[in-house]
């Protein structure tokens, strides 16, 4: 296969090779790729080692067991199959992030978290075993009590320290596959975060949408969504239909991204949701994954494409944290389309887990020549506030700021340097942050 163009989500190109193998043994020694939802460049190979493996034909159920829930599959089923093959059974993933378009060693590799992450954690709490081939060739097993240093390296790890071939996990009962959702209008960020904090005593599952270009006293306004699994006696007995499955069929100009543009959005947006409160039943696909009925939704964000920034801030910031971030974004004028604030539970023991007691924030940012210095400004800012940043979506951190966010790194990269000491697993990200 001659060198192609290959590209994160973010739409952001290197020049590469993408191996599509129908089955992963003999794999060579370099980075996996799944379906390529990292918005930045954290499954792009280096240009050293311009060589990725992609696994999604990898995908086989190896096991279940229909008494406990177990899961055993390869690492390039997806969350759509396996939401296809068992939804209609009664049994739904643990963790699920905002798209269905992941596999399952994606999962593990970015550690995913939902909407539940206050309740439940995040996706590689629930793994109980994964099959892997690391740098010497060999396959081994690894999980939270075998060769616990190399499971929680390879939980959000970014497949920096090994190929996940097969995983291991508990799938969850549900009592119909329908979401009983309430929703409620909110008047600023403020508001919006007391409500959130509220919402995690009885909710297992919380997200929200807020205005983040509106100042002045309805900065952050917006709408707080709340839900959990319908008891059969609240849900109709047919399955919810999936959602339709349409393309965007051309890449948005320039203008329709300006900051104007994005303020009439938004501000449509939050007056659609009337009355201020809404209850009622809604089903799993517009719930937990709203933008994947519109297949290359990414380009709406023109030509150049976009970065997701994700930071979380952690509690002991205090409650005006996320009013001072949205500040700075305002000030810098950052404008966005999409700004998702969810709850934050325990730190995950796993190296380079994302989340932290707290909130996380994340914005899409259209990718403008001022890019890099708003995310400097971001980065800096929320080093001041004591939290970090989400490497799977991650495109421009500067790896003095990496370092300075996240103080377990250290221990990953010994961790990795005892499996990999010659850096054959490596990303574009990895160069980037760690030097490779």
């Amino acid at each position: 296969m001659a060198p192609t163009r290959i590209a994160g989500w973010g739409r952001q190109f290197v020049e590469g090779e993408e191996l599509q193998p129908e089955t992963l043994d003999g794999a060579p020694p370099v980075l996996f790729r799944g379906l390529g939802r990292s918005y930045g460049d954290s499954s792009l190979p280096a240009a050293s080692s311009p060589i990725v493996v992609n696994t999604t034909r990898a995908n086989r159920i190896i096991h279940f067991d229909a008494a406990t829930g177990v899961l055993r599959a390869e690492a390039g089923f997806s969350l759509a199959d396996m939401n296809r093959t068992f939804l209609p059974r009664g049994w739904f993933t643990p963790v699920t992030p905002g798209t269905s378009q992941v596999t399952l060693g994606g999962m593990v590799a970015a550690d995913v978290h939902g909407k539940n992450h206050h309740v439940d954690g995040c996706f590689g709490s629930h793994v109980n075993r994964l099959k892997m081939r690391v740098a010497d060739g060999r396959v081994i097993e690894c999980g939270p009590d075998l060769e616990r240093e190399l499971f929680l390296a390879t939980v959000a790890g970014m497949g920096l320290t090994g190929q996940i071939l097969e995983v291991e996990f508990g799938l969850r009962r549900i009592p119909t596959p329908w979401i009983w959702q309430e929703s409620q209008r909110v008047g600023d960020i403020d508001e919006y975060i007391t409500c959130l904090k509220d919402a995690a005593k009885d909710w297992p599952m919380t997200v929200g949408w807020i205005d983040c270009l509106t100042q002045g006293k309805h900065l952050g306004r917006g709408f707080l969504m709340k839900g959990r699994w319908a008891q059969a006696h609240e849900a109709p007995a047919r399955f919810p239909k999936e959602l339709p499955n349409i393309r965007l069929p051309f890449t948005a100009p320039e203008f329709a991204l300006s900051r104007p543009i994005v303020q009439a959005f938004n501000f449509a947006l939050y007056n659609s949701h009337w009355p201020k409160k809404k209850v009622g039943l809604t089903d799993p696909f517009r719930f937990f994954y709203p933008l994947d009925f519109v297949q290359d939704w990414n380009r709406g964000y023109g030509r150049r494409g976009l970065t997701q920034y994700q930071c979380v801030l952690p509690d002991s910031a205090g409650t005006g944290a996320a009013r001072r971030f949205l500040e700075i974004l305002s000030k810098r004028g950052g404008a966005s389309f999409l700004c998702v604030i969810k709850d934050c539970g325990p730190e995950s023991p796993a190296y380079l887990s994302f989340p932290r007691p707290g909130i996380s924030i994340a914005l899409d940012i259209a990718v403008r020549d001022d890019t890099q210095a708003l995310i400097d400004a971001l980065n800096e800012h929320v080093l001041l506030e004591g939290g970090r940043i989400y490497l799977a979506k991650d495109q421009f951190t500067r790896p003095e700021h990496f370092r300075a966010m996240e103080t377990r790194l250290p221990a990953f990269q010994a961790v990795r340097a005892k499996w990999d000491p010659e850096k054959r697993f490596k990303s574009a990200q990895s160069v980037r942050l760690f030097g490779d």
